[in-house]
Formats: C-alpha cells, structure tokens, sequence
C-alpha cells in the first residue's frame, strides 16, 4: 500500500534486460555507423564507427603504455568535446571507473579529490592545463604523448573490432560480458555548494535506467541533437549528455563552456540542436548573446540546479519560440528524478507539465514527502522533506558508509529539498532545508524571499539577470540575520524592503535595509549553481560579528 502522499513507481519495459551502457554504446555506434555520431565546436565531426574505432584504439593504448593492472579509478580533466567523449569511452570500455574532476575548484580541493578517488593518473591534455592554470601533481598524464606511442597494428585491430566484429563476439573480446550492472561505472564529486565535496558512486544500472527514463519520457527521435554544454564532473552532463547519446541513436555537440554563448548558439545552429540541457544561470547568458536564428531548429528546453523564474521562461519564449521547462535531480540520484514533459514531446492526453513545478517522477521512480522530525509520510499537499527511491539511487559516497547512511534511509534518499506532492504527483520544491533560517522561532525560506526580490527587480528587464540571491549570518538577538548579496541593483533596498511588504511577506521575512552587500558578480559554481559557501562567506565577512 502506497504511503498517503507517495507518488508510486510505474515499471520501465524491459528494464532489467538493459546491457552495460559500455555494451549499449557499441550497439548505438553500430546503429550510426556512417552517420556522424558526435560533434564539437572545432568542428570536428565523427560517425558512429569513427568514435568507435578511436575509443577502441584509446583502450589499448592506456592498458599498455599508462595505466597499471590494479588501476581501479582513472581520473579524467577534460571540458566536453569529441576527445573527452572519447576518453570517458575508453575507460568505460576497459571496465574502469571515471572520475572526471570538477576543473572549476581549486587545485587544493581537486587535489582532495584525487587522493580520496586514490586517482594515480588523470588524463588531460597540456592545452587544458596551461589554459586552467592548475597545479595537480605527478598524477598527470597528457593524452598528446600516446601519439608517438601508436602502433600500426593498433589501428588495424581497432578497425577489425569497430567495423567487422559482431557485438555479441565484441562484449567477449573485451570482457564487458563479465561486469555487472551493478558495479561502479563512475565516482562524481559532488558540487560542494553547501559543503566539502564527496566522491558519489554511480553504477551502470544507475546510468542505465537514467537514460532509459529520460528517452521513454521525452521521446527522443533519431533526429534529435543534444547540445552538450554541461561538463561530465556534473552528473548531468554525465549522464544524460554524454551517455545519453552514447548509448541512444541519437547525436551530440559538444562545446567546453557553457557560459561562453555565441560559440554556444553558432554550433546549435550549425548542428541544428533540438534539445538543451541548462540552469537558468547559462539560460539567461544565452538570452543576451545568442541569435533568434541559432535556436531555430530547439524544440526540448530543460532547465536545473536552481529554481527557473518563470520571467525567465517567459522571455527566452518570446525571443526563441520555445518555452523552458524545469526538471530535478541530484548526483546522488544518477542525476534525474523529475521533469516536465514539453507539449512538443508529450504522447498522452494526461496533464504531465505543470509550470512552477518540477514536473511528476520519472518512470521506475517513487517520491515522498514526509516531516523532517519524525521521518512519517505526510498527505499530498503537505509540505515536507522530499524522499526519493528508485534504480537511480547511488550506491553511496566512496569509504563514507556514515555519510551515506545519513542520506539513504530504509531505501529512501534524504533530498534535502523541502517540498510537497499534488494530487497529480507533481513535484513543488518550496526550499532547501539548508536555505532556511530560524528567526525569533520561525522557519524563513531564502529562496521565497529570493524569488519575490528577483521578481521585483526583473520586471520590465528582458536580460532577466540574476540580480540578488538571500544567505544569513549569526545574529545574537534573532539567532539569525538575512542578508541579501547582490549585482548593481536597479531598485533601492528600502523600494526592496517597501515591495516585500506589499506584497504581504512577513516583517521577518524582509532583510533590513543595512542587510544588503553588493559584489562584482554574483558567486556561481562551474556547475551553473549559487556557490552557496561563498555566499554565506561574502556575507559574514562583511556584515559579520
């Protein structure tokens, strides 16, 4: 019997007898042997049998010339283009574990996550590190010096595997029939926007059923492009730009910076992109720079990571003639959880997109909402700790059984979001529990008084910019003190304060007018997410005790 507000798993067909996605992208590469497969914004262009051949050639040059017998976990530093594909291929071909790292961070944080990955060799390329100026180690190794490594009889095998033998016979030769499912396919860092990074366990099941989910709920054709703009550190990007096209007929192009717009929008067009996958913080950029005509052909708009103002929606519509629609997901959730169906894709006379939501589980996942105190599920409608069960669970973080455990509970997933169900099992996520403050022994929600700010400010703004976002310091007479870190605002703080107040918020919930701290630009994570640590650092120094 289901719990009051839980919003029930339905089946997926077939899913148990999905393959290794290493064994499903050789299948899909065969599918599009002589059709370009992937792309990138060099304009380099591969079929099916062209990848193929190369991730095959890649494999044998790495177990021969870098990587050890023992080697379990393979560190990867490369921005999403052809070669990174490429690579993350090889790795998966050799039933070892990637682990692409976050180029974004630190050298001391990425540093971290190499020693706790136990990382004895990242592949980068000198291009990429002489450009990100970091400082990693003698783990590096640079994938230009495999060239004077290559062997006449490589390409030969390569050819003779890639182009002539059968599949079945190929998941043999390279032993792919002996991995299970179950094993780890990848470790990604998580974001660390609200703490240290840890390394998350994702298996091929996990990604399997992601990509299985997501094909079966957009209803993706052989025709469709995916534009891949998100970097394979983020769970995302991963799995649904790079595994997605890797283990689907279907095509990507891939471009090394999503903020880098109208590289963006000239390879849309060239590609003829039909579904992007963004945050609302890259969507605004490409709503100032990019071209009506480089989005012609974009039919799937998915926005993430933050909350997708519907001012935002409402202005890329009307410059792009296609509405963003808003999904979720978590690393640790493989990533997707939920999405909104766009009317273009829909195939069912049942609602399944509902704006100001972030749309119904997808299939083979189970929501729930239940009290933060208690763990007892609580009825549709009522707002609580949103848990989530399914295949696209993790297997935990890597050699922190305690933090996994106080994350996953009997089979559920603490999101951490505070959210409720509606009738229809749409998702609404009203905050996140670490983005409330207790204010004279009241819960505040940031992200509402965040949301009614940037509402205020964008209006009449068709560059809809992320203006302010709300994080809070100690404050000895309330407990806690919001304070609103913001770009040149076009309002004052008192018109702000004034706003808030019309509108019918709370005196408790409106920052005081000395409570606002301006910055040069607003703290964003490489992932497109408030870099919330750095929020709440920029606040404490400035106005801190």
């Amino acid at each position: 019997m289901s719990a009051p507000n839980e919003f029930p798993a339905t089946p997926l067909p077939a899913l148990d007898r999905r393959m290794l996605p290493a064994r499903e992208m050789i299948r899909a590469c065969r599918q599009a042997l002589f059709r370009w497969k992937i792309a990138d914004s060099t304009g380099e262009e591969l079929t099916g049998g062209q990848f193929l051949l190369k991730a095959l050639i890649l494999r044998r040059l790495l177990l021969r010339e870098v990587l050890g017998a023992e080697e379990r976990n393979v560190g990867i530093l490369l921005p999403p283009t052809n070669g990174a594909a490429i690579v993350n291929a090889a790795v998966a071909l050799m039933g070892r574990v990637a682990v692409n790292l976050n180029y974004s961070v630190s050298s001391k944080v990425l540093k971290q996550c190499i020693d706790k990955a136990k990382i004895k060799h990242v592949l980068t390329s000198r291009k990429v590190i002489d450009k990100l100026g970091l400082e990693i180690g003698s783990e590096v190794f640079f994938l230009e010096d495999l060239k004077t490594k290559l062997r006449l009889s490589d390409k030969l095998i390569g050819a003779a595997l890639a182009y002539g033998c059968p599949a079945a016979i190929l998941d043999r030769l390279l032993g792919l029939h002996k991995i299970s499912l179950d094993e780890t396919q990848t470790i990604i860092f998580t974001s660390g926007s609200t703490g240290e990074p840890k390394g998350v366990m994702l298996s091929g099941h996990n990604i399997n059923c992601n990509v299985a989910a997501m094909d079966k709920v957009v209803h993706l054709r052989r025709s469709d492009v995916i534009l891949g703009i998100l970097p394979f550190f983020h769970s995302f990007g991963y799995t649904v730009t790079l595994w997605g096209p890797l283990s689907l007929d279907i095509q990507a192009a891939y471009h090394f910076s999503p903020l880098d717009a109208r590289q963006v929008g000239k390879l849309a067009k060239e590609r003829g992109a039909t579904i992007l996958l963004s945050t609302p913080t890259f969507l605004r950029t490409y709503l100032k720079r990019c071209e009506v005509e480089d989005f012609e052909k974009m039919e799937v708009v998915v926005a993430g990571a933050e909350k997708l103002p519907i001012s935002l929606c409402d202005a890329f519509e009307k410059k792009f003639g296609v509405r963003p629609i808003e999904g979720y997901g978590a690393t640790e959730l493989s990533p997707l959880v939920s999405v909104n169906v766009p009317p273009s894709r829909s195939q069912t006379d049942e609602i399944d997109w509902r704006e100001g939501t972030v749309g119904r589980p997808i299939p083979s996942v189970a929501a729930r909402v239940v009290d933060p105190e208690t763990g007892e599920p609580l009825p549709r409608n009522s707002t609580g700790m949103l848990q989530i069960s399914g295949p696209n669970l993790m297997k935990g973080y890597l050699d922190e059984p305690t933090k996994t455990a106080e994350v996953i509970r009997d089979g559920w997933y603490v999101t951490g979001d505070i959210a409720f169900l509606d009738e229809e099992g749409f998702i609404h996520i009203t905050g996140r529990e670490s983005r409330f403050s207790k204010i004279g022994g009241e819960m505040v929600p940031h992200v509402r008084i965040e949301e009614e700010i940037q509402n205020f400010l964008a209006a009449g703004n068709e560059e809809v910019e992320l203006f302010a976002a709300v994080t809070a310091i100690p404050d000895e007479r309330k407990g806690e003190r919001l304070v609103v870190v913001h770009a040149e605002l076009p309002k004052s703080p008192a018109e702000i304060s004034a706003h808030l107040a019309a509108i019918g918020l709370p005196n408790l919930w409106i920052p005081s007018n000395d409570s606002y701290v301006q910055v040069a630009e607003m703290p964003i994570l490489g992932s497109g997410k408030l870099d919330l640590k750095l929020l709440a650092k920029i606040a404490q120094d400035k106005l801190g005790e």
